[in-house]
């Protein structure tokens, strides 16, 4: 049976209470300290969004507790997209500040080398959208790995997770490409990670979590949880319940549950800490102009035109358009009045203090 550790927590107590959670969810024996230990940090915007990257006390508690059980050689990193500058993000998301308390430096997956690597498992997706071949970074073999998602909705995967961090880390920034088969992509993913890491564990942050057209232009909405595991997928399944999802109607999960890389079925998954079985948000998921058109033309309507558009320059069109949309308009328009209101909040005020 699968364990997943979940808490509520405060702004007052949140770092102390990561701590906490992660003793619960035995995190020690899931990532052994004689290993390096590369800590995955989460970027879905490079500008600051409720809800929408790692949180800077997410990332504090994980390091402090790291280090206060002994864990020295700890590699926290992010990679790029298209539309996210992972240096950029690490400023205004006040990941650094955080890093420097610390004495870690921060590694962006871009400048370290990327090499060859040829899974053993038979793999769903990943094989057909590069035939030319996997590539990672090689820094990652042998290490162990601790994702720092959120809970959030997502508009190519209905939620997104501890699963989906990996796809930032085991792909490079034209991982574009894999949203046509997104969910056998983060099976994959989690199939690969199992060969290459000797330790892997999550901690998720839903302080403030996220509702409507993820992952950027969401409704923040504060609900003060976190929650732990070693199973990638269990704690994305307890993450989807929350949410109000059925975690065996998430085809990644599905698949994953199936090919037995993880629990998604909650009833053979060990929640310790808070009693949520009741617990629902009622949150949905929306899809931003921007996914929708991807999903158009990519497995829509309009998908015969996807060579043209995605595999030619006529790609740096979409890749304006996205930056358009999100950064100059609804971030502008709509998403300062909603990171106004929630500076207002007790989780504004905690990150304002960073």
């Amino acid at each position: 049976m699968a364990k997943v550790a979940v808490l509520k927590t405060t702004p007052e107590t949140v770092v102390s209470d990561y701590g906490r959670l992660m003793s619960m969810a035995e995190y020690q024996k899931a990532v052994p300290k004689v290993n390096e230990t590369v800590l995955k940090i989460n970027l879905s915007w490079s500008l600051y969004y409720p809800a929408c990257s790692t949180e800077p006390w997410q990332l504090e508690g994980v390091v402090k507790t790291l280090r206060d059980d002994g864990y020295e050689k700890v590699i926290p990193v992010e990679n790029k997209t298209v539309v996210t500058d992972p240096k950029k993000g690490a400023r205004l998301n006040k990941w650094l500040p955080v890093l420097e308390k610390y004495g870690l430096d921060f590694t962006a997956l871009p400048d370290v080398e990327w090499v060859e690597y040829k899974p053993k498992t038979e793999l769903l997706a990943l094989d057909k959208i590069f035939p030319e071949g996997q590539l990672i970074p090689k820094m990652f073999s042998g290490k162990n790995v601790i994702h720092l998602p959120t809970v959030k909705t997502h508009g190519h995967t209905t939620m997104t997770g501890a699963m989906k961090n990996a796809f930032g880390g085991l792909i490079t920034e034209k991982r574009h490409h894999c949203h046509k088969m997104i969910h056998e992509v983060l099976v994959d993913l989690l199939a690969i990670q199992k060969e290459i890491h000797p330790g892997i564990f999550a901690v998720m942050d839903g302080t403030v979590c996220g509702s409507g057209a993820g992952p950027r232009t969401m409704e923040p909405v504060e609900k003060d949880y976190i929650l732990a595991s070693e199973d990638q997928v269990a704690i994305d399944a307890i993450s989807a319940k929350m949410m109000g999802f059925d975690p065996l109607k998430i085809p990644f999960l599905k698949i994953a549950h199936d090919r037995g890389l993880g629990i998604a079925d909650v009833g053979q998954i060990d929640v310790v800490g808070e009693d949520v079985k009741d617990v629902n948000f009622h949150f949905s998921t929306g899809k931003s102009a921007v996914i929708a058109g991807d999903q158009l033309f990519r497995k829509g309507g309009l998908s015969f035109i996807e060579p043209i558009l995605f595999h030619t320059p006529l790609f740096k069109l979409c890749i304006l358009g996205s930056e358009t949309y999100h950064d100059r308009l609804w971030y502008p328009v709509v998403g300062k009045r909603k990171i106004s209101s929630f500076n207002k909040t007790k989780w504004g005020r905690l990150f304002e203090s960073y």
